[in-house]
């Protein structure tokens, strides 16, 4: 079908966004049908008049809104009216009966591309042999009849105390701590913002952020302040204003940060930890990448400074996100109630994941694998570093010493957003930058998230990546440019 929108290049809404809902209104109203494929955006650039980067980001926005799919070599497709109210079997209207949600969806996950938008380990390194070797041990214990039965709501109690007992040799953790196994991370952040927060309530948090954790304070109603993260993690300056408007509650990842891969040097740690003391806020550290150290010395953790810190650590990141076992270490007055909270959700994390999981540990093969996984990384690490400076040089980033992302700043006038799609069609995917957004404006920023990829892949990846940025780049100065008028 021809398409004719409606587009106002003075208005204040975007061009891209004028467009996405011109084809949304053809989807609800049923003149595009599930299955019908859009035109190819450089087709309908031309039809338009529109630069191709705006008719991508258009298609992309309609992607995170569930209404199409791209595939790569094929083309969008339409994947049906998402807005149109649907019936069930008993005549609900579940549109209007379901809580509305607040949260974007970052699109379908692209195939048959170098996908850098997931922040996970390579599944190329998980040592099966070892791990079902683990299993088989555990499963023919003579306990295992306890292990299937219910269990306490703080978690297995020898994984428990392998825990404290580590992160006491650590110097992170003392006698006036205890333990709470949860369901991987996202748990434990979904356990405290319960128990300390309500609605109204100001939480500092770092911007960019993770938006897993951005959206769970969301939807507790917090009152969110986004601080800026630097090269050098969370600015101290703005965390001293968040503290001044208000702040009870600061969230921070200072390993290794994601997306920006930050870590927080030694001295700023310190200036913080006196920060929140002064002001009298909680702190919760989000400890999942600080093991993921590939050049130089981890920092010490913001708990080894302050006892009152709370720390939260996940086997997901040195091992096996599919095993969901993380943990909270907090004063005991905190792990109590956060128990409390625990078993309105679902009484006590998976004994035998946790039985495994510490057989794992204990008998050396955690330690086995970790050396393989920093030994990866590094090389990963390398790949990283060496094709950037090759094909981003109009680019700002500061390559991580560790963990598993990386922050790209495009040159300016160039949207993450809007380059996603192209990107995709070239052959790469990324996280944009508004994912990550608390309150400013991200647009030009992006996430590369490297360790579950390969070498090869990663320079690869990151050299398509450039030439989809340095021709963005040229259509960019080529509109700028001004025209000369013959009379």
């Amino acid at each position: 079908m021809q398409f004719r929108p409606d587009l106002d290049s003075t208005s204040e809404i975007p061009l891209y966004r004028q467009l996405g809902g011109y084809v949304q209104r053809l989807i609800s109203g049923g003149e595009l049908q599930a299955g019908d494929r859009l035109p190819p955006t450089r087709e309908l650039a031309g039809q338009l008049g529109l630069n191709r980067t705006t008719v991508s980001a258009a298609y992309e926005w309609l992607e995170s809104e569930g209404l199409i799919q791209g595939a790569v070599g094929r083309g969008s497709f339409v994947l049906g009216n998402s807005t149109r109210p649907v019936l069930g079997s008993q005549g609900i209207d579940w549109s209007h009966a379901l809580t509305p949600s607040m949260f974007a969806s970052s699109g379908s996950p692209a195939s048959n591309v170098i996908d850098f938008s997931s922040s996970r380990p390579s599944e190329h390194l998980f040592p099966l042999e070892e791990f079902r070797n683990c299993c088989s041990e555990v499963l023919a214990d003579r306990r295992l009849q306890s292990l299937l039965q219910l269990g306490s709501p703080l978690g297995h109690a020898p994984l428990r105390a392998w825990l404290l007992a580590r992160a006491r040799q650590q110097g992170f953790a003392n006698d006036s701590d205890d333990v709470l196994i949860t369901n991987g991370c996202q748990q434990a952040v979904d356990i405290l913002r319960r128990a300390l927060t309500q609605p109204g309530t100001k939480v500092a948090i770092e911007e960019p952020v993770y938006p897993g954790l951005r959206n769970l304070f969301l939807d507790a109603g917090a009152d969110l302040i986004g601080v800026p993260v630097t090269d050098e993690g969370m600015d101290l300056y703005g965390l001293r204003k968040a503290l001044d408007s208000g702040a009870k509650v600061v969230v921070i990842t200072p390993s290794f940060q994601n997306p920006t891969g930050a870590t927080i040097p030694a001295a700023p740690r310190a200036a913080l930890i006196a920060l929140t003391r002064a002001a009298g806020a909680v702190v919760i550290e989000n400890d999942i990448y600080s093991d993921l150290v590939y050049q130089g010395t981890g920092q010490a953790r913001l708990k080894a400074l302050d006892p009152n810190v709370i720390l939260l650590g996940s086997f997901s990141k040195i091992a096996f996100p599919g095993v969901r076992v993380g943990w909270i270490i907090a004063p005991k007055p905190v792990i109590a109630r956060a128990a409390e909270l625990k078993q309105l959700t679902d009484l006590h994390t998976d004994q035998l994941s946790q039985a495994f999981l510490l057989h794992f540990a204990e008998s050396g093969r955690l330690a086995r694998h970790e050396t393989v996984v920093i030994a990866a990384g590094r090389e990963k690490l390398r790949a990283v570093e060496q094709a950037c400076q090759k094909h981003l040089p109009t680019c700002r980033y500061a390559v991580p010493s560790g963990g598993m992302n990386m922050w790209l700043e495009l040159p300016a006038g160039l949207d993450a957003g809007a380059l996603r799609g192209l990107a995709r069609q070239a052959g790469v995917d990324y996280l944009p930058g508004r994912y990550f957004s608390v309150s400013r404006s991200l647009d030009s920023g992006l996430r590369l998230s490297f360790a579950g990829l390969e070498p090869a892949d990663i320079r690869r990846g990151i050299a398509i990546l450039g030439g989809v940025i340095a021709d963005a780049a040229t259509s960019r100065d080529e509109a700028s440019r001004p025209t000369l008028a013959f009379v």
